[in-house]
């Protein structure tokens, strides 16, 4: 089977290699359609991301779906959940599997991900798919379970008004659910002009391009000062945590869901600080595929339109490139496998 390994920063190249043999308590997986997300884009450009660094030629991808090729779901398509959690740490028993102790996660340190023709992975994170999902749209579950998160974790009420700053998948996501939950007014910025249009169509009252943080000035005249009750940076720039800061009101709620490239995040502390604001790190997600999938099957969030190339495995150094350039939206990559 066709295997893709990442062996240095920008060094991908395709192996042949046996299919994997599944675990006690795993399944063997046809990988059919696998996302390019931002934090593959940080492993493929810098060799790592935060804190994990490349030390093994490793697999990527985190965001797939695939038809099970053995075990109690055979034949099934499923969206994978990329995190394995332990169920036996402190933070699993609190109900905060993404704070596992003993995470395994797909795609990154030590653990291979989903970028080949087949993948051995846990029966427990695979979730059959509705005939009303392609495997496609399972693959972007996975995003849309971050920005479920996200939202779980703003606290979000009807009537607010809320900014989505960053406006890449998982922030056009986030806008989606936002209006959703009822956000009155909802504000988008991005340094791609495409973006903000598509930001646009995904429910943005006013969008705005990133311009060294002119955009909170902007946003806090049109909110006549006031600012807004939530705000979401979903940029992985400090650019966009500045404004952030600057636009959400005294008291309001800033979430943190960029990954930032030098693994740093500034903000002016006076600022902050004098607003009293609650500012939170979102970390992955929990216990939001059934969710994700309902929200999909019903039509009430796209995700498909967010899928703007898709690329068959043998094409992998256009599919990166394109990503890495931020052309369109989202990309995936589709194993050919018969």
């Amino acid at each position: 089977m066709q295997v893709l390994r990442l062996h240095g920063i920008g060094q991908l190249t395709l192996h042949d290699e046996p299919v994997p043999q599944p675990r006690p308590g795993e399944a063997l997986i046809r990988i059919t359609a696998v996302g390019v997300c931002g934090s593959d884009l940080h492993w493929f450009s810098e060799a790592g991301i935060g804190d994990a660094r490349l030390d093994r030629p490793l697999v990527l991808g985190h965001e797939f779906a695939g038809v099970v090729a053995s075990g109690r779901l055979k034949g099934r398509r499923v969206a994978v959940d990329p995190a394995v959690s332990c169920h036996r740490c402190e933070f699993c028993l609190e109900g905060n599997p993404n704070f596992c102790t003993n995470l395994r996660f797909a795609g990154h340190g030590h653990e291979d991900g989903a970028m080949q023709d087949f993948y051995s992975w846990p029966e427990e994170c695979l979730f059959p798919l509705p005939e009303a999902i392609t495997d496609v749209e399972g693959a972007m579950l996975e995003p849309l379970g971050v920005a479920i998160h996200a939202v779980d974790l703003a606290h979000l009420r009807p009537g607010m008004t809320v900014g989505v700053f960053g406006s890449g998948p998982i922030g056009l996501l986030i806008l989606q659910l936002a209006r959703l939950g009822g956000a009155i007014r909802l504000y988008a910025t991005d340094l791609l002009p495409a973006r903000l249009e598509a930001a646009r169509g995904y429910g943005a009252s006013q969008v705005y391009m990133a311009n060294d943080s002119q955009e909170a000035g902007a946003i806090l005249a049109e909110t006549g000062g006031r600012g807004l009750d939530v705000v979401f940076e979903a940029a992985g720039e400090n650019q966009a945590v500045e404004a952030a800061i600057e636009c959400a009101k005294p008291g309001g709620t800033v979430l943190l869901a960029g990954i930032p490239g030098d693994d740093r995040t500034a903000f002016t502390a006076s600022v902050a600080r004098r607003k009293g604001l609650t500012i939170k790190l979102v970390r992955r997600m929990k216990l939001t595929y059934p969710r994700a999938i309902d929200l999909v099957a019903s039509g009430l969030v796209d995700v498909r339109s967010l899928v703007t190339q898709t690329y068959p495995l043998s094409e992998f150094q256009k599919a990166f490139e394109v990503a890495s350039q931020r052309q369109g939206l989202k990309v995936v990559v589709q194993p050919e496998t018969d």
